[in-house]
């Protein structure tokens, strides 16, 4: 069929057309009754977010997806491409993709008024019917609709009421395909109700004169909840006039957003460093994400994006893979360090409230961290803090002992692996407690006995100094000691 070249060849095909909220319901039917994938790689949305849209495409409906950053609204927005055609006829030379069959610009009109059947088509891939803005201040009605263009109709002899004079916008030039606003109330309101007729009565008007152009349109958006709930940014027409309005969320279960993390992550790298990621920290991080989504110091009007455990993620692999380099290893193991090493991905994902604001958002970072290493500890290892004296563990005492001794653990977070498997096991009793409570490779060994003793830290069972990239583990009453500084000295007792 696309071998079709002219209006008579392509009769002749059989080819029929369709509106464009009827292909994309027709192919999704398709796909439906095939088992395809239809959101390929969009996790966590299975029996809400995608449900929804189908229900939206089946119904013809112009949609809205509602969510906080990091929500994949935008990459959902343009998958729908893939619920087009593969290929669709256009006359050619069209700005508009005119239909062959339905032609509605004045120079399709004339073409085929000219040249009938032998008027020439082309095929246009689903790829190029696909149309985004990002709503900004600056976007204006010329951007998305078009404007009469006073030089071409004084070239061509032409008044400014006459429709081949006009410089078509985004929209226009997306008839026959998908359009997207994203960020839809950044949209001023004088430009919103520019929209007003593509959504109702599928056509543009130009500068109030009598052209009046239908154009076969499917119209998404995407918008912050904050934005269009408390704001009120959208006007409430173009409200009315957005048949579907679908919440998006944030992974509900830390699997999901294990696999998304996994999925999006940059981990396979090249630089001939192996680095090992075990699942206990891959745990935590979702944990530090969870935990940052209910914290008092953090906005959550906001939201916590999913980029910040996918940017986290990839830090936590750099700090791992720029050790083993400094080391002259070809493969290593990502340490407790390594999950503090990944701050800076935090700290740019999280919008502080007041409170938040006066600890500092590294600090807040850090306090995070701690919050999901000690939800981690309690759901994989014994809990020291039980209530009852009766459930209160002793697999810690050793441990305990050793450094209540007098003992201490210093962690250079340049360590080579060698030096610091030695380190940890200097620890008496933390290699055989975590060879007990150990599950899977053993090369979970070294970070599980890392993350206990940063677990005692927090908490409250040992101390711990930090300086520069030392990190410093010893009796909790002894440090405490240690800072209040010696009794005896003079300068004390003046």
């Amino acid at each position: 069929m696309t071998d079709s070249r002219t209006i008579g060849e392509l009769k002749s095909s059989g080819w029929e057309s369709v509106s464009i909220k009827e292909e994309m319901r027709r192919n999704l039917i398709r796909k439906m009754k095939s088992g395809e994938t239809l959101f390929p790689g969009i996790l966590g949305y299975d029996k809400s977010v995608i449900p929804q849209v189908q229900n939206a495409i089946l119904s013809k409906h112009d949609m809205i997806l509602l969510g906080l950053r990091g929500q994949a609204k935008t990459r959902m927005l343009r998958m729908l491409v893939n619920f087009l055609d593969e290929n669709i006829p256009v006359i050619k030379g069209s700005e508009i993709n005119d239909d062959p069959l339905n032609p509605i610009s004045a120079f399709a009109k004339r073409q085929v008024a000219e040249k009938g059947d032998e008027t020439p088509i082309e095929w246009l891939h689903r790829d190029y019917r696909y149309g985004e803005k990002l709503a900004t201040p600056d976007t204006t009605v010329a951007d998305l609709i078009g404007d009469l263009d006073p030089i071409k109709a004084a070239s061509q002899k032409r008044t400014l009421a006459d429709e081949e004079v006009i410089n078509f916008g985004l929209i226009p030039r997306t008839n026959r395909g998908i359009f997207v606003i994203n960020e839809l109330p950044d949209l001023q309101p004088r430009i919103q109700v520019a929209l007003l007729n593509i959504m109702q009565e599928r056509d543009i008007q130009i500068r109030g004169f009598n052209v009046r152009i239908p154009l076969d349109l499917s119209m998404a958006f995407s918008a912050n909840p904050e934005d269009y709930t408390n704001r009120g940014n959208i006007i409430t027409p173009l409200k009315d006039r957005i048949d579907s309005q679908i919440i998006t969320h944030y992974p509900r279960t830390t699997e999901i957003a294990r696999e998304i993390t996994g999925q999006e992550a940059w981990s396979n790298r090249e630089s001939g460093v192996d680095v090992y990621i075990p699942e206990l920290y891959r745990e935590i991080l979702e944990e530090v994400a969870f935990h940052a989504r209910d914290s008092e110091y953090i906005d959550q009007k906001s939201g916590v994006s999913t980029r910040m455990t996918i940017t986290a993620m990839e830090q936590m692999i750099s700090a791992a893979e720029r050790r083993a380099i400094v080391n002259g290893e070809s493969e290593t193991t990502v340490r407790i360090t390594d999950l503090y090493h990944a701050v800076p991905a935090l700290t740019g994902k999280m919008e502080l409230v007041y409170e938040g604001e006066q600890e500092g958002a590294v600090n807040v970072a850090k306090h995070i961290i701690g919050k999901a290493v000690t939800a981690m500890f309690k759901a994989k290892l014994p809990n020291p803090r039980a209530e009852k004296p009766e459930q209160k563990p002793d697999v810690y005492k050793e441990i305990l002992d050793w450094f209540a001794a007098g003992n201490s653990l210093e962690l250079p977070d340049s360590l080579s692996d060698m030096e610091y498997k030695k380190a940890l096991e200097n620890v008496e009793g933390l290699k055989s407690f975590a060879e007990s409570n150990k599950n899977g490779d053993k090369k979970d060994l070294l970070p599980l006995m890392d993350f206990t003793i940063e677990a005692l830290h927090q908490h409250s069972m040992l101390g711990k100094e930090d300086l520069d990239e030392n990190r410093t583990y010893s009796d909790m009453l002894g440090s405490m000691l240690g800072g209040m500084g010696n009794l005896d000295d003079e300068s004390f007792m003046e």
